[in-house]
């Protein structure tokens, strides 16, 4: 049998493996890099596993890869990633539910409504009990408006608001929008921090939460920590794959195991067998 190729090269049989590759899996994304970033630096590490050359704009000619449901900067845990055919799904990734754990602070807010941002302003909690904050998560349970954080994602005229924010380019806050929580609870009240389990649908912003229970208290809060821990079927626990484990096998045997997590869809039935893709995909919530 003729030897496969990917945008030229004739591939050995790592590389035959790594571009045979097709489905869903996941990966943990560390606080500090943009998911991207993260993305990239797992292309980069399978293409060398697999021996093939690349530089520049080649490298996302010759693997198919994505993923679905950007997290912050500053954000850690489960980011879904799509392989060849697979980047065709990470739509259904983005619809579907997640689940996080953030940790918030009374008494301060933010420009980003994360540590990340400049402090905007400072107000007393000390009179904030366990009881008044496991009252007011209440109100945010259920089909809720939610108005997007400033520095975010979503795009005017093509371009993310945190690029035009950081540029000192006037902004106007998105209108509030539709967004959906399944569940909200205390975990830990250790004034000035509180830590919140909570599970929502998709374009949710647990910033954005964070800094309405604050108002709703008549102080301020602003997110410290933020993980998810699901995202659709794929769980940090069970699934998510760290960076020692972002190999072409590890990676077929969670592609393997993760079939059974999916509808049984005749389109899924085929993942393994897909011929190398041509370009990249990258798919974004945010």
């Amino acid at each position: 049998m003729a030897a496969r190729e990917a945008g030229g090269v004739v591939l050995g049989k790592s590389a035959e493996k790594l571009f045979s590759l097709s489905g869903l899996f996941a990966v943990y994304k560390p606080k500090g890099p943009t998911s991207a970033g993260v993305l990239n630096l797992l292309k980069e590490k399978l293409l060398a596993e697999a021996g093939v050359q690349t530089n520049g704009k080649k490298r996302n000619q010759v693997l198919k890869i994505g993923h679905g449901g950007t997290l912050d900067s500053a954000a850690a845990g489960v980011l879904v990633v799509g392989i060849g055919k697979g980047t065709k799904m990470l739509r259904t990734m983005l619809a579907g539910s997640k689940k996080y754990t953030a940790i918030g602070l009374l008494g301060k807010a933010t420009d980003t409504l994360d540590a990340t941002g400049k402090v905007t302003e400072e107000k007393p909690y000390d009179q904030i009990t366990k009881g008044d904050l496991e009252n007011v998560l209440q109100k945010f349970i259920g089909d809720i408006m939610q108005v997007p954080p400033l520095y975010s994602a979503l795009k005017k005229d093509g371009e993310r608001l945190s690029t035009l924010m950081k540029r000192g380019e006037a902004v106007e806050a998105k209108p509030a929008r539709p967004v959906r929580v399944y569940s909200l609870s205390l975990q830990q009240f250790q004034p000035p921090l509180f830590t919140l389990d909570v599970e929502c649908g998709g374009g949710f912003y647990v910033r954005s939460l964070v800094s309405d229970i604050g108002k709703e208290l008549s102080t301020c809060a602003t997110m410290q920590e933020l993980t998810r821990t699901k995202q659709g079927p794929f769980t940090l626990e069970e699934h998510a794959l760290y960076e020692d484990k972002w190999t072409i096998d590890e990676i077929a045997r969670s592609l393997e195991h993760c079939t059974t997590l999916l509808p049984d869809e005749p389109s899924h039935k085929k993942l393994k067998t897909e011929h190398p893709g041509e370009t990249a995909v990258s798919c974004e919530d945010k």
